[in-house]
Order: C-alpha cells, then sequence, then structure tokens
C-alpha cells in the first residue's frame, strides 16, 4: 500500500488526499494513523469553539437581569430556539462536507461563528428587544451544525474498529466547549465584568480555530454525497430508533446545558455567580467521560453499555425528581452532575452503536472484507447527520418541558417525571431491538440471524 496521495484533485483547490483506505491495516500503520490524528486534533479544536459559541446563550441569560426586562418564560425561548437551529442545520452541514472537503468546510463553518458571536456584541445591552435577542440568538444555533460536519469528517478517516474510541474523542472535546465558555462566563461574573467581554474572547478564538485548520487538516476525496446513501439511511428503521436514542443521551445533554442554571436561579433563588459556580460542572464531566462511552462500547458492545446508561439516567431522574419535592439544593445538584455524566456516557456508547448496526446489515447481506467496510460507512455516514439532528431536537424538547413545568407549576419537577417516562421508553427500545435474541437483529433474512447477533455483541 503506498502513502496517500495529497495532490490536489482535478479542478479543486486546498489539501486534498485521493487514496484513503483505513482497513488495510499496512496503510493505516504506516501513514492513515498519523494523518487522521492530525486531522482528529484540529477538528475537535473547531468543534469546541462551535458548541461554545452554540451554548453561548446559556451563559448569557445568567447575565440579562430584570433591568433586560425578560421573564424565565422568556428565556427558556430563547434557549430552546437556539436549540432548535442547531438540530437543523446538522443536517446540511452532514452534506457540505462532500461538497467542500472536510478542511475546506472546517474553514468556512468555523469562520461563519463571526456572524452571531459579533452580533450579540452588538445587541447584548438593556433596552434590546426579545424579539431581536431572539433572532440573533437565531444566529447562534448554526454552532450546533459544526458536530455534524466533523462528526462526517472524523468518521471517514478512521477504522471501523477504532471508530468508537475517534468519535468520542471528537465528540466529547466538542462537548467540553459548553462547560468551557461556562467556566469563562465564571470568572468573567466573579471579576464583575460583563457579557460583551466574554464574547470578546471569542472572536479571536474562533479565527485561531479557521487558520488551523487551514493550515493542517486535509480533505478526503473519498468522502461524496452520495443522494442513494441519504435516502437509504432516511428509509432504514435503525435511522430512526438510533434517534430516538439519541434524544436520550445528546437531547439530554445539551438541554440540561442551556437549562440547569436557569433552573438553579428559578426554582433555588441562585444569584447569577451562584448558578456559575456549578453549571459548568455537569457538562465539563459529561463531556470529559464521552470518548470512555465510546471506548466502553468498543470493548463491551455499544448497546449493552446503552441499556444500562438509560437504567441509571432513569434512577438519576427519579432521585432529582425526590431532590426537587424535598426542596434539596445539594442532592439536586449532585443528581443533575450524576445525569450530566451518564448523558457523555450515553452519548459516546450509541454513536459506536451506529457503524456497527450498517457493518452487521452488510454481513447480513452476504458482504465481506472491504465490501462489507465501505457499505457500513456509506450508511453509516449518510445517517449520522440525521440522527444528530434529531437528538438535539431532544434539546428543544427540555427546554420546552420546563419553560412549561415552570408556568404551570413554578418547578421542574412536571419536566423530570416526563423526562423519567422518556428514558423508561428508551431502555425498553434498545433492549427489544438490539438485545432481544435473535429475531431484532439487524437481517436480510433468517439465514443470517446468527451472523446479526454475533456482529450485535460484538460491534454494535
Amino acid at each position: 500500500m503506498t502513502a496517500p496521495s495529497t495532490a490536489p484533485a482535478t479542478g479543486r483547490g486546498g489539501r486534498w488526499i485521493q487514496q484513503w483506505d483505513p482497513e488495510d491495516e499496512t496503510f493505516w500503520n504506516e501513514t492513515g494513523e498519523k494523518i487522521a490524528r492530525r486531522n482528529l486534533l484540529f477538528s475537535v479544536f473547531s468543534e469546541h469553539i462551535g458548541f461554545s459559541i452554540w451554548t453561548m446563550w446559556s451563559v448569557l441569560v445568567l447575565f440579562m437581569g430584570p433591568k433586560y426586562g425578560l421573564t424565565p418564560a422568556d428565556k427558556f425561548m430563547l434557549t430552546s430556539m437556539v436549540t432548535l437551529v442547531g438540530a437543523v442545520v446538522r443536517v446540511p452541514y452532514t452534506f457540505a462536507v462532500a461538497v467542500f472537503g472536510g478542511r475546506n468546510w472546517t474553514i468556512i463553518s468555523a469562520s461563519l461563528l463571526l456572524i452571531p458571536t459579533i452580533a450579540a456584541f452588538v445587541v447584548m445591552k438593556p433596552g434590546t428587544s426579545f424579539s431581536t435577542f431572539l433572532i440573533v440568538g437565531l444566529l447562534a444555533g448554526i454552532g450546533g451544525g459544526n458536530f455534524a460536519s466533523s462528526m462526517t469528517n472524523i468518521n471517514a478517516f478512521f477504522p471501523l474498529r477504532k471508530k468508537g474510541w475517534a468519535l468520542g474523542l471528537n465528540a466529547g472535546g466538542g462537548n467540553i466547549g459548553v462547560p468551557v465558555i461556562q467556566l469563562v462566563a465564571l470568572a468573567i461574573i466573579g471579576a464583575s465584568g460583563g457579557p460583551r467581554v466574554l464574547l470578546g474572547i471569542y472572536i479571536p478564538l474562533i479565527v485561531v480555530a479557521a487558520v488551523l485548520a487551514a493550515l493542517f487538516m486535509d480533505n478526503l476525496t473519498s468522502v461524496k454525497n452520495d443522494t442513494g446513501a441519504a435516502k437509504d439511511a432516511a428509509k432504514d428503521a435503525h435511522t430512526w430508533i438510533m434517534s430516538f436514542l439519541y434524544i436520550g443521551t445528546f437531547g439530554s445533554f445539551i438541554g440540561y446545558s442551556f437549562a440547569f442554571g436557569q433552573v438553579l436561579q428559578n426554582q433555588f433563588g441562585r444569584t447569577p455567580l451562584q448558578a456559575a459556580y456549578v453549571t459548568f460542572i455537569g457538562p465539563l464531566l459529561g463531556s470529559l467521560i464521552r470518548p470512555v462511552g465510546g471506548w466502553l462500547a468498543d470493548r463491551y458492545g455499544g448497546s449493552k453499555i446503552t441499556l444500562w446508561n438509560f437504567v441509571a439516567m432513569g434512577a438519576a431522574t427519579a432521585v432529582l425528581v425526590f431532590a426537587s419535592m424535598q426542596k434539596s439544593l445539594p442532592l439536586f445538584t449532585a443528581a443533575f452532575v450524576v445525569l450530566f455524566v451518564l448523558s457523555g456516557l450515553g452519548n459516546g456508547s450509541t454513536y459506536k452503536m451506529i457503524p456497527g448496526i450498517f457493518q452487521a446489515k452488510a454481513i447480513a447481506k452476504g458482504l465481506e472484507g472491504e465490501e462489507a467496510a465501505a457499505y457500513g460507512r456509506r450508511l453509516s455516514g449518510a445517517s449520522m447527520g440525521l440522527i444528530g439532528a434529531v437528538g438535539a431536537l431532544g434539546g428543544v424538547g427540555i427546554n420546552l418541558a420546563f419553560r412549561q413545568s415552570f408556568l404551570s407549576y413554578g418547578s421542574g419537577t412536571g419536566a423530570f417525571l416526563a423526562f423519567l417516562a422518556f428514558y423508561a421508553a428508551a431502555f425498553v427500545v434498545t433492549w427489544a431491538v438490539y438485545l432481544r435474541r435473535p429475531a431484532a437483529q439487524p437481517q436480510a433474512d433468517a439465514s443470517t440471524s446468527e451472523a446479526n447477533q454475533q456482529l450485535s455483541y460484538a460491534e454494535v
């Protein structure tokens, strides 16, 4: 196996690799791994900044006291709409990698983050109307799209046996942008600074992310938009089943990231500084543990880790309901942090399941070797954008549920009861589809059930 050619493809600018076969162990060990890890590193940094910009309104609302004239319901609505845009743009961002190239799109998508950040810098002052804040907040949603394009890009660089670790690290490094911006906000609030200081810090960081992507990342000519693959993925039941499960894991992570500080302020009377002291802890631990979820899934099977993770998430939510009813702030905070950790663990295990599921389907069709791997990459790459987008919609639901719960009951207890029911449903779906033997495994006919069952435990 020769080293990949980095000569530009005909009619295309930038750094292009025309030959890429990560499943070939000789190529991977001699050449591929070093290139893949370099692209992973700078993908993580760009996605990290994207997450920070997407979730910056979870921090900005803490600065917005009574003089801004916004009710708690207004703030939950604002963060819900920011989350919604971040979910929707994940679909076109997924396909942008093949159109522009992973490196090129990383440069573009990072540069686009300047728009919502500068806009927020301009309008962030008392007297600005809620509709203006809402429009500017919607712009920040584009930061959520960086996850989809980054995951699609990195998925193409790594072999199946390394995807759980690589995708977990990529996503976890991006997710950690949430607690980092919250930590920066804590320092600024503690120093009696304003929200414009926070925004002023991130503007140059966006420029740095775009420049680093231009200098050190690569495009793969093998990544192409396959309309047929997108249609096949959209028609495949497993795409939507995994979307449902991802609502429970990533939807929880991003939804709670936006809502945690507001719940502490509205339900327990915390000041912005008091809320900021703890809001970063959950997203930080949830981000750090996401690669662990991927690693555990590589070793024990993603479906098993996901199943028991939903059990634990349900238990943590039950504790939150009890703590909320007892008005116990220490227990409530501890349980919320645990729930963040579990959501991060589940993020890693569910994303590992995706390539394993489609690899199982390839074997069920009688494919072997590189042909099976290519089939799995084709459909898993196409499905990731849809799964990531639908999963992020869970964050919208969480913020809307909190909004309604506070309007109706004056606390978040009603919302937590709804989340508990969802986690129970996710547990049942995971068991019924991916762990019940043997009929529920992805299969083409009865003769392939044994192969699928074996792959389910080893890969999915």
